[in-house]
């Protein structure tokens, strides 16, 4: 995967998936080390270009680039010539012409970190593009479902909310599907894509028939920045119909897991008790999120190996 772009899952063939999820394995051990450090990507460049407010996707990149003693740059648009209508494009060429190993970036709207790679030298990983996708958050799903339940294949997992808005929700169909596990989704009429099902996944409005036999819950969060018109009458509403508390957890199966991307809306995805106690798997997730990014970065702009002389 040395110099490739990730720009989703959708393309990402199950056995790099694979490879990616074996790595990242390899690199939580770093996290458990007194000295949380070591030189694999040393004299490397890593630039995170986040265009959208981030805290777990941002920070974890960061201390995955930091933990493998790359050099990281944190750009930030407020205090860049994108204030002064330089594009976006431009942008990232002229630090493309700053020799980066990586370059990372997130953006509200959907294609843009696939048009910044057409015209990078460096290797993009694409943290997040408006509704399109999330691959680094699939990844690192996948990983703690791995972890949780000892495998992938065979589970039934059931994705509650806003379907149609969540760049969460379209990776990890995409991911959990490649893996065999059997995808569900659920929410309001409104926030289901009437094609949904084209992409191998069962479509409920109930959220008791979609939890049945369910062995990992994930809820999605409301997205109130993406949202345009009444998906649904009010929060109250949402919160009593498609809302999870441990009440209806009991229509799941027994050892069922909870999960979310954060940030949570309390009281409205999750009630409190759920969001930070067992079944809830969500500060793993983002424990995992810093191994999986290591994982990446250490896949995608490591040293090809040298060549073998005779």
């Amino acid at each position: 995967m040395i110099g490739q772009d990730l720009l989703g899952i959708e393309d990402l063939e199950r056995s790099k998936i694979e490879l990616i999820l074996e790595t990242a394995v390899h690199m939580q051990e770093v996290g458990s080390r007194e000295v949380k450090k070591i030189p694999t990507l040393r004299g490397r460049t890593v630039i995170n270009l986040f265009f959208e407010s981030s805290t777990r996707t941002k920070a974890s990149f960061e201390i995955a680039g930091k933990r493998l003693s790359a050099d990281v740059v944190n750009f930030s648009p407020s205090s860049s010539s994108l204030t002064k209508a330089e594009s976006i494009l431009d942008t990232a060429k002229t630090l493309d012409a700053m020799d980066p190993d990586c370059v990372v970036v997130r953006h509200k709207v959907a294609g843009v970190p696939q048009r910044i790679a057409e015209v990078l030298e460096a290797p993009v990983i694409n943290a997040g593009d408006g509704a399109h996708e999330h691959p680094t958050q699939a990844l690192l799903d996948m990983l703690t479902v791995s972890q949780a339940k000892g495998r992938i294949d065979g589970l039934t997992v059931a994705i509650i909310g806003d379907i149609a808005h969540s760049r969460v929700a379209r990776s990890n169909i995409y991911g959990f599907s490649k893996l065999g596990a059997e995808v569900r989704v659920a929410g309001p009429p409104p926030m289901i894509p009437p094609a949904i099902e084209q992409l191998g996944v069962k479509a409920y409005t109930s959220l008791r028939e979609v939890l049945e036999g369910a062995d990992v819950i994930m809820a999605l969060r409301i997205q109130n920045e993406r949202l345009s018109g009444a998906y649904f009458p009010s929060v109250r509403e949402y919160s009593a119909t498609f809302g999870l508390n441990r009440a209806k957890l009991r229509w799941a199966n027994e050892d069922a897991i909870v999960m979310h991307p954060g940030p949570v809306n309390r009281g409205v995805e999750l009630d409190h008790e759920l969001t930070d106690e067992r079944p809830s798997v969500i500060l793993d997730q983002v424990r995992n999120g810093v191994a999986l990014r290591m994982a990446l970065l250490y896949l995608i702009s490591g040293r090809a190996p040298a060549a073998v002389e005779d």
